[in-house]
């Protein structure tokens, strides 16, 4: 669920209703606002977006700078913009259990190794 695209109320709603049906909801953020709303609905999986919306720019720095916000019981997933190894690290250096990767994969020649090369980290 992408918290800028719903309305709070709306939001909790739809994330009661998944629970309801047993499902895992990743709850997508991009800025502290958004964050404070995710853990007000007191999602256990948070995506972090590195992808601007509305500029659709790029920075890794907004998963490292809210990651800092997020309580370890949290699944943390960093989205979009990873491309290398050293992209990788950043987001598990920030602390994240898990990364989304699209673009990167979708342009690579060689998929298997393009997620390989994502993978070798420490």
């Amino acid at each position: 669920m992408i918290v800028a695209a719903l309305e709070q109320e709306r939001l909790e709603a739809l994330y009661a209703e998944a629970q309801a049906l047993q499902l895992d909801v990743l709850v997508e953020v991009h800025n502290m606002d958004e964050l404070e709303r995710a853990l007000e609905l007191g999602a256990n999986c948070i995506g972090i977006n590195n992808r601007n919306l509305t500029t659709f720019e790029v920075d890794l720095a907004t998963t490292e700078n809210l990651s800092e916000e997020v309580p370890e019981s949290v699944i943390l997933v960093c989205e979009s913009g990873l491309k290398t190894q050293a992209d990788t690290q950043r987001a598990l250096d920030s602390g994240c259990n898990a990364i989304l990767v699209g673009e990167t994969l979708m342009r690579a020649s060689d998929v298997s190794a393009q997620i390989h090369a994502l993978l070798d980290v420490r």
